[in-house]
């Protein structure tokens, strides 16, 4: 039996951008976005409620309700917890983080009524917060996962012993964990912290995978440059197939809204390298041969 909450697409459209995006600045034509990216097997997106200030979540809802078949094709992932300065009620506006359960709730419900969804398949705590107390913040998590508003709970950017306080509190285990990797950070495969995401049984997601662009900078983007003309590949599907090589699979989370990318992309995720190739573009990313 498949896992309904499984990452089984080649890679998540990140929500990041979709409010300066003018091309899908109506609901009908980011529908229209949507239904081609569907048909394509691309149905995972993912959000956050300070992305755009919620005005992606917003724009996603409008486009589902003004074409409603659409809203059982997509699957959702949403984060949570951080409180942007403008949104700051205490007379600071100060960015900051927020897990008590009255927050979490709240900001669940309100990211279901913004999106038009029944359910987040995933929702992430977007941040690590220093003030979290563990069994309040696992039990308003418990709560949403039993009341049918979540799929499953995860974190974002956390450190090990962050999400395992988090986890030792929680009666449902956390499924998925959102960090930066990338051939331009790649420091979590070396510093344990990858390791320690297997380990707990945490499916892995890539943000920033292109490192913001700077993968194509330099020696490294040389390199991709030239390996992805010999393989008839684009070079981000290259560096997405170097991430993919990677135990566990990490899924990348795209930023790109433009149709001719995702598409290459689309195409180029079958692409495989092998050992060599994979240390050899490592290498070009650290200026410095392997230890």
């Amino acid at each position: 039996m498949s896992d309904p909450l499984a990452f089984d697409a080649p890679f998540l459209l990140g929500m990041m951008r979709l409010h300066n995006a003018y091309e899908l600045s109506t609901p009908t034509a980011l529908a229209d976005w949507l239904e081609a990216r569907l048909d394509e097997g691309l149905h995972w997106f993912d959000h956050a409620d300070i992305y755009g200030s919620r005005e992606c979540e917003t724009r996603f809802g409008e486009a589902l309700r003004a074409r409603p078949a659409l809203a059982s094709r997509v699957r959702v992932v949403a984060k949570v917890n951080i409180v942007l300065p403008g949104l700051d009620d205490s007379g600071f506006a100060v960015k900051h983080y927020d897990t008590t359960p009255g927050y979490l709730s709240a900001s669940i419900d309100a990211s279901l009524a913004r999106l038009g969804v029944e359910r987040l398949d995933h929702l992430l705590l977007h941040r690590p917060d220093p003030l979290m107390e563990p069994a309040e913040t696992a039990g308003a998590l418990d709560a949403a996962i039993d009341a049918g508003k979540v799929g499953a709970v995860g974190v974002s950017n956390f450190m090990p012993e962050q999400w395992r306080r988090l986890q030792r509190a929680m009666r449902h285990e956390l499924y998925a964990h959102q960090l930066e990797l990338s051939l331009a950070h790649a420091e979590p495969l070396f510093d344990g912290l990858y390791d320690a995401v297997l380990n707990d049984g945490h499916r892995p997601m890539a943000w920033a995978p292109l490192g913001g662009g700077s993968v194509f900078e330099d020696v490294l983007g040389s390199s991709l440059s030239s390996l992805a003309e010999t393989l008839g590949v684009s070079r981000a599907g290259l560096a997405l197939a170097w991430l993919r090589r990677i135990p566990g699979s990490p899924v990348p989370v795209i930023g790109t809204l433009k149709a001719s990318r995702i598409q290459a992309l689309v195409t180029d995720s079958n692409l495989t390298i092998d050992r060599a190739t994979w240390f050899m573009l490592l290498e070009e990313s650290r200026g410095h041969r392997v230890g």
